[in-house]
């Protein structure tokens, strides 16, 4: 039996929410399903709009889009306080990034689960959205910045995953992962896979 068989045993399915309130729902769904069929998981992807849909879920997904408009739309339906006060492993990419900082250059509802301040559009705005090759988890990986930020400070136990051009654009934190580039505009699971585990973690 494998690692990831003993890691399942007394667990029946976990439950992976995408955030669908703005921004790249879809793209983070297919991926994320994509990535539990890779592990062999039993599981289920959820499109997550309200405060009940949150507490079905053992983790969760915060995709790109506008941070101010999704920030606001948490707190208008209760999916925010329902993330903080489950402590569910969360996933950020790009404006998720930003929700899931303590601080950013600009005031806005954040989820302040990571210990780290981001500035908003750091590259530029949506024309100066570029793809490059990063470095993580020890190997290469194709970053897509859009719109995208980056993590300017970080706390004492904030672990760096990946910079670019000297700034940080990927972070971990107890079980919470985040991103500045869009891991599913990829075919590349390995960021997903590494949220995956930490849910994994969680629900043992």
């Amino acid at each position: 039996m494998s690692t990831q068989a003993h890691r399942l045993e007394g667990i029946e399915m976990i439950r992976i929410g995408i955030l669908d309130l703005q921004g790249d729902v879809s793209e983070h769904f297919k991926i994320t399903e994509k990535s539990l069929k890779n592990m062999n998981i039993e599981s289920q992807v959820l499109k997550v709009k309200t405060a009940s849909d949150v507490s079905a879920c053992d983790g969760m997904i915060i995709s790109g889009g506008e941070s101010t408009v999704i920030g606001k739309l948490m707190e208008k339906t209760g999916i925010k306080k329902e993330i903080l006060t489950k402590k569910i492993p969360v996933m950020g990419t790009c404006a998720g990034m930003v929700l899931l900082s303590t601080k950013t250059d600009y005031e806005q509802s954040l989820l302040g689960l990571i210990d780290m301040k981001v500035k908003r559009n750091g590259f530029g705005r949506q024309r100066s959205s570029f793809e490059d090759e990063i470095e993580i988890f020890g190997g290469k990986y194709k970053g897509i910045f859009i719109r995208a930020p980056y993590v300017s400070e970080v706390g004492d136990d904030v672990e760096i995953l990946a910079s670019y051009q000297d700034k940080i654009v990927a972070v971990a934190f107890g079980n919470h992962i985040a991103t500045a580039f869009h891991p599913e505009l990829t075919d590349d699971t390995r960021i997903h896979e590494y949220f995956i585990k930490e849910v994994l973690n969680c629900v043992e």
